[in-house]
Protein backbone atom coordinates (compact mmCIF):
# COMPACT_ATOMS: atom_id res chain seq x y z
CA UNK A 1 0.00 0.00 0.00
CA UNK A 2 1.42 3.39 -0.97
CA UNK A 3 2.04 6.17 1.54
CA UNK A 4 -0.62 8.32 -0.16
CA UNK A 5 -3.20 5.57 0.28
CA UNK A 6 -2.33 5.24 3.97
CA UNK A 7 -2.77 8.99 4.43
CA UNK A 8 -6.11 8.87 2.59
CA UNK A 9 -7.38 6.03 4.78
CA UNK A 10 -6.29 7.79 7.97
CA UNK A 11 -7.94 11.02 6.85
CA UNK A 12 -11.19 9.13 6.21
CA UNK A 13 -11.00 7.49 9.64
CA UNK A 14 -10.39 10.86 11.30
CA UNK A 15 -13.37 12.44 9.56
CA UNK A 16 -15.59 9.53 10.56
CA UNK A 17 -14.63 9.94 14.22
CA UNK A 18 -15.15 13.70 14.08
CA UNK A 19 -18.59 13.10 12.57
CA UNK A 20 -19.47 10.76 15.43
CA UNK A 21 -18.22 13.17 18.06
CA UNK A 22 -19.97 16.19 16.58
CA UNK A 23 -23.26 14.28 16.29
CA UNK A 24 -22.87 13.22 19.93
CA UNK A 25 -22.31 16.83 20.99
CA UNK A 26 -25.48 17.89 19.16
CA UNK A 27 -27.52 15.16 20.84
CA UNK A 28 -26.11 16.07 24.26
CA UNK A 29 -26.86 19.76 23.73
CA UNK A 30 -30.50 18.86 23.08
CA UNK A 31 -30.61 16.70 26.21
CA UNK A 32 -29.30 19.62 28.26
CA UNK A 33 -31.83 22.06 26.72
CA UNK A 34 -29.06 24.28 25.38
CA UNK A 35 -30.44 24.45 21.82
CA UNK A 36 -33.07 26.81 20.47
CA UNK A 37 -35.69 25.24 18.23
CA UNK A 38 -33.99 24.10 15.05
CA UNK A 39 -31.50 26.96 15.18
CA UNK A 40 -27.91 27.09 16.55
CA UNK A 41 -25.01 25.27 14.98
CA UNK A 42 -21.87 23.22 15.59
CA UNK A 43 -18.90 22.78 13.27
CA UNK A 44 -15.63 20.85 13.16
CA UNK A 45 -12.70 21.16 10.77
CA UNK A 46 -11.60 18.04 8.88
CA UNK A 47 -8.78 19.49 6.77
CA UNK A 48 -5.29 20.44 7.94
CA UNK A 49 -5.89 24.12 7.18
CA UNK A 50 -9.25 24.08 8.99
CA UNK A 51 -11.17 25.45 6.02
CA UNK A 52 -13.09 22.28 5.14
CA UNK A 53 -15.49 21.61 7.96
CA UNK A 54 -18.56 19.70 9.03
CA UNK A 55 -21.70 21.53 10.14
CA UNK A 56 -25.15 20.37 11.20
CA UNK A 57 -27.80 20.37 8.43
CA UNK A 58 -30.19 23.29 8.17
CA UNK A 59 -33.15 23.21 10.53
CA UNK A 60 -32.68 19.61 11.66
CA UNK A 61 -33.42 19.16 15.35
CA UNK A 62 -30.27 18.47 17.36
CA UNK A 63 -31.82 15.38 18.94
CA UNK A 64 -32.18 13.70 15.53
CA UNK A 65 -28.83 14.44 13.89
CA UNK A 66 -26.67 11.45 12.90
CA UNK A 67 -23.00 11.41 11.94
CA UNK A 68 -23.91 10.83 8.28
CA UNK A 69 -26.26 13.86 8.25
CA UNK A 70 -23.48 16.39 8.83
CA UNK A 71 -22.67 18.59 5.85
CA UNK A 72 -19.12 18.87 4.54
CA UNK A 73 -18.46 22.42 3.33
CA UNK A 74 -15.52 24.58 2.31
CA UNK A 75 -15.11 27.99 3.95
CA UNK A 76 -13.59 29.29 0.71
CA UNK A 77 -16.44 28.16 -1.55
CA UNK A 78 -18.74 31.13 -2.32
CA UNK A 79 -21.28 28.80 -3.96
CA UNK A 80 -22.03 26.95 -0.71
CA UNK A 81 -25.28 28.79 -0.04
CA UNK A 82 -26.52 28.03 -3.58
CA UNK A 83 -26.44 24.27 -2.94
CA UNK A 84 -29.78 22.48 -2.43
CA UNK A 85 -28.44 21.20 0.90
CA UNK A 86 -26.98 24.56 1.98
CA UNK A 87 -26.52 25.07 5.73
CA UNK A 88 -28.42 27.66 7.74
CA UNK A 89 -27.34 31.17 6.60
CA UNK A 90 -26.16 32.20 10.06
CA UNK A 91 -24.29 28.89 10.45
CA UNK A 92 -22.43 29.63 7.23
CA UNK A 93 -21.76 33.25 8.17
CA UNK A 94 -20.38 32.50 11.64
CA UNK A 95 -18.63 29.18 11.17
CA UNK A 96 -17.06 29.85 7.77
CA UNK A 97 -15.55 33.02 9.25
CA UNK A 98 -14.25 31.13 12.30
CA UNK A 99 -12.69 28.38 10.20
CA UNK A 100 -11.05 30.94 7.92
CA UNK A 101 -9.74 33.26 10.62
CA UNK A 102 -9.35 31.50 13.98
CA UNK A 103 -6.67 28.78 13.75
CA UNK A 104 -7.26 27.48 17.28
CA UNK A 105 -10.96 27.05 16.50
CA UNK A 106 -10.92 23.57 14.98
CA UNK A 107 -14.32 22.99 16.59
CA UNK A 108 -16.91 25.71 17.21
CA UNK A 109 -20.12 25.28 19.19
CA UNK A 110 -22.59 28.17 18.99
CA UNK A 111 -25.64 28.09 21.25
CA UNK A 112 -28.25 30.19 23.05
CA UNK A 113 -28.41 28.20 26.32
CA UNK A 114 -30.75 29.67 28.95
CA UNK A 115 -28.37 30.84 31.67
CA UNK A 116 -25.55 32.03 29.42
CA UNK A 117 -28.04 33.89 27.23
CA UNK A 118 -29.63 35.43 30.32
CA UNK A 119 -26.23 36.76 31.35
CA UNK A 120 -25.63 37.96 27.77
CA UNK A 121 -28.77 40.09 28.09
CA UNK A 122 -27.32 42.13 30.97
CA UNK A 123 -25.61 45.48 30.55
CA UNK A 124 -22.58 43.87 32.19
CA UNK A 125 -22.38 40.15 31.24
CA UNK A 126 -19.04 39.62 32.99
CA UNK A 127 -18.60 36.16 34.48
CA UNK A 128 -17.36 37.18 37.90
CA UNK A 129 -15.25 34.57 39.74
CA UNK A 130 -17.52 33.60 42.63
CA UNK A 131 -16.75 29.86 42.68
CA UNK A 132 -14.42 27.35 41.03
CA UNK A 133 -16.42 27.06 37.83
CA UNK A 134 -16.90 30.78 37.24
CA UNK A 135 -13.18 31.25 37.99
CA UNK A 136 -12.35 28.87 35.12
CA UNK A 137 -13.25 31.72 32.76
CA UNK A 138 -11.40 34.51 34.59
CA UNK A 139 -9.53 36.43 31.88
CA UNK A 140 -10.12 33.42 29.60
CA UNK A 141 -13.26 34.50 27.77
CA UNK A 142 -13.88 37.32 25.28
CA UNK A 143 -16.84 39.69 25.53
CA UNK A 144 -18.50 40.88 22.33
CA UNK A 145 -20.96 43.66 23.13
CA UNK A 146 -21.47 44.90 19.57
CA UNK A 147 -24.44 42.79 18.50
CA UNK A 148 -25.21 43.38 14.83
CA UNK A 149 -28.41 41.38 14.41
CA UNK A 150 -29.01 37.80 13.28
CA UNK A 151 -25.73 36.82 11.67
CA UNK A 152 -26.96 36.05 8.16
CA UNK A 153 -24.45 38.39 6.50
CA UNK A 154 -20.77 37.67 6.05
CA UNK A 155 -19.73 40.91 7.72
CA UNK A 156 -21.35 39.91 11.02
CA UNK A 157 -19.70 36.50 10.91
CA UNK A 158 -16.31 38.11 10.32
CA UNK A 159 -16.90 40.50 13.22
CA UNK A 160 -17.85 37.65 15.56
CA UNK A 161 -14.79 35.64 14.53
CA UNK A 162 -12.53 38.60 15.25
CA UNK A 163 -13.98 38.92 18.77
CA UNK A 164 -12.26 35.75 20.01
CA UNK A 165 -8.71 37.02 19.88
CA UNK A 166 -6.62 34.39 21.66
CA UNK A 167 -9.58 33.12 23.71
CA UNK A 168 -11.57 29.96 23.14
CA UNK A 169 -14.94 31.24 24.34
CA UNK A 170 -16.93 34.39 23.71
CA UNK A 171 -19.90 35.87 25.53
CA UNK A 172 -22.00 37.42 22.77
CA UNK A 173 -24.00 40.34 24.14
CA UNK A 174 -27.73 40.23 23.29
CA UNK A 175 -27.09 36.91 21.54
CA UNK A 176 -25.58 33.79 23.17
CA UNK A 177 -22.20 32.09 23.51
CA UNK A 178 -19.66 30.22 21.40
CA UNK A 179 -16.88 27.91 22.55
CA UNK A 180 -13.91 26.68 20.54
CA UNK A 181 -11.61 23.69 20.91
CA UNK A 182 -8.99 21.62 19.17
CA UNK A 183 -11.40 18.71 19.57
CA UNK A 184 -15.13 18.23 20.03
CA UNK A 185 -14.46 16.99 23.57
CA UNK A 186 -12.71 20.21 24.58
CA UNK A 187 -15.30 22.51 23.00
CA UNK A 188 -18.14 20.50 24.58
CA UNK A 189 -16.59 20.53 28.06
CA UNK A 190 -16.03 24.28 27.77
CA UNK A 191 -19.68 24.82 26.80
CA UNK A 192 -20.88 22.59 29.64
CA UNK A 193 -18.88 24.50 32.23
CA UNK A 194 -19.66 27.89 30.69
CA UNK A 195 -23.39 27.27 31.03
CA UNK A 196 -22.83 25.97 34.59
CA UNK A 197 -20.83 29.09 35.44
CA UNK A 198 -23.57 31.34 34.09
CA UNK A 199 -26.22 29.39 35.99
CA UNK A 200 -24.28 29.81 39.22
CA UNK A 201 -23.91 33.53 38.70
CA UNK A 202 -27.55 34.08 37.71
CA UNK A 203 -28.69 32.17 40.81
CA UNK A 204 -26.34 34.23 42.97
CA UNK A 205 -27.76 37.44 41.47
CA UNK A 206 -31.27 36.23 42.27
CA UNK A 207 -30.56 36.22 46.02
CA UNK A 208 -30.26 39.99 45.90
CA UNK A 209 -27.17 39.82 48.08
CA UNK A 210 -23.77 41.21 47.21
CA UNK A 211 -21.49 38.86 45.27
CA UNK A 212 -18.42 37.56 47.07
CA UNK A 213 -16.00 37.98 44.17
CA UNK A 214 -12.57 36.38 44.51
CA UNK A 215 -9.47 38.60 44.47
CA UNK A 216 -7.83 38.68 41.05
CA UNK A 217 -4.79 36.65 42.13
CA UNK A 218 -6.97 33.89 43.59
CA UNK A 219 -9.21 33.80 40.51
CA UNK A 220 -6.15 33.61 38.23
CA UNK A 221 -4.71 30.74 40.28
CA UNK A 222 -7.99 28.82 40.16
CA UNK A 223 -8.26 29.36 36.39
CA UNK A 224 -4.74 27.99 35.95
CA UNK A 225 -5.52 24.99 38.15
CA UNK A 226 -8.16 23.85 35.68
CA UNK A 227 -5.30 22.87 33.37
CA UNK A 228 -4.26 20.23 35.91
CA UNK A 229 -7.56 18.52 35.13
CA UNK A 230 -7.24 18.82 31.35
CA UNK A 231 -7.65 15.05 30.88
CA UNK A 232 -11.01 15.29 32.63
CA UNK A 233 -12.36 17.20 29.61
CA UNK A 234 -11.83 14.13 27.43
CA UNK A 235 -13.08 11.74 30.12
CA UNK A 236 -16.23 13.84 30.55
CA UNK A 237 -17.09 13.64 26.86
CA UNK A 238 -16.23 9.94 26.67
CA UNK A 239 -18.56 9.24 29.59
CA UNK A 240 -21.37 11.20 27.99
CA UNK A 241 -20.95 9.20 24.78
CA UNK A 242 -21.14 6.01 26.83
CA UNK A 243 -24.53 7.17 28.11
CA UNK A 244 -25.67 7.86 24.54
CA UNK A 245 -24.38 4.45 23.42
CA UNK A 246 -26.46 2.78 26.10
CA UNK A 247 -29.63 4.78 25.53
CA UNK A 248 -29.62 5.75 21.83
CA UNK A 249 -26.54 4.93 19.73
CA UNK A 250 -28.23 6.09 16.51
CA UNK A 251 -26.09 9.26 16.55
CA UNK A 252 -23.23 7.11 15.24
CA UNK A 253 -25.08 6.12 12.04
Amino acid sequence: MSASNVISIHAHDDERQIRIDLAAALRLAARNDWHEGVANHFSAAVSADGRKFLVNPRWRHFSMVRASDLLLVDADDPETMNRPDAPDPSAWSIHAAIHRNVPHGRVALHLHPPYATTLACLKDPTIHPVDQVTARFFRRIAYDLNFGGIATEGEEGERIASAFGEHSAVMMGNHGVTTLGRTVAEAFDAMYHLERACRQLVLAYQTGQELNIMPDNMAANVAAEWQVYKDAEFAHFAEMKRILDREDPSYRD
